[in-house]
């Protein structure tokens, strides 16, 4: 199934637009709650105001706030920004550490956010467990977990360890493309015959291509 996902998004990345490990960190943290492509709206305008851990640490509230409010729940990520740049340059000298452990202790870092910047930004494979991830995983029967590291460990024991990261990239593009939560493409799903969630959506092959997103939709 992962063969046959990676075949259908040879092109799948991380889609949040980035340069640096900072950037990243940051960008996943405004992604909560809000899509990457709004993210990736902002972020030109912040990435050039605030350039290092000092300059968040030091950003005056209502300017910060200003920048992000269209992603949404502004007021708590802007205090997440200003704690995190403050973290860092208490405890990192400014750096974005490259170990699991000590990025879920930063402010607004958990799991999820720690394996999209270790496996983009650092090349350290991890899974990624977001919505898209979850409902996908569970629906093709990879396990039937809940919990998100229950979930993420679950999944890492099916697949090699290198395989972590571009595994995450193909199934979460999967989700957001083909297998939606509402109504999910099964007719246009290059995993369906292997499926066994297959039929809980449009089986149709005309009606469901129609359902692809982005790229994949037909022209």
């Amino acid at each position: 199934m992962y063969r046959l996902l990676h075949e259908r998004y040879p092109y799948a990345h991380c889609e949040l637009d980035f340069s640096t490990p900072l950037e990243l960190l940051v960008a996943t943290i405004l992604s909560a709650q809000t899509t990457d492509v709004g993210v990736n709206k902002v972020t030109p305008v912040l990435f050039a105001t605030y350039r290092s851990a000092a300059d968040y640490a030091a950003a005056v509230r209502e300017e910060l706030e200003a920048i992000i409010q269209p992603t949404g729940f502004y007021r708590a990520k802007t205090d997440s920004l200003i704690k995190l740049g403050q973290a860092l340059v208490e405890r990192y000298d400014g750096e974005v550490p490259g170990r699991l452990k000590d990025l879920v202790t930063l402010p607004g870092v958990g799991r999820k956010t720690a394996n999209v910047v270790l496996g983009n930004a650092f090349d350290v494979p991890g899974i990624t467990v977001d919505t898209h991830f979850g409902r996908v995983a569970r629906r093709m029967g990879w396990t039937d977990e809940e919990d998100p590291v229950k979930l993420e460990h679950a999944v890492g024991s099916l697949f090699v360890r290198r395989d972590w990261t571009m595994l995450s990239h193909v199934v979460i593009f999967h989700g957001r493309r083909t297998c939606h939560a509402r109504r999910p493409a099964c007719g246009a799903c290059p995993v369906a015959r292997l499926c066994p969630s297959y039929g809980i959506g449009e089986t149709d092959p005309v009606k469901a291509a129609r359902l692809l997103k982005y790229e994949l939709a037909p022209t």
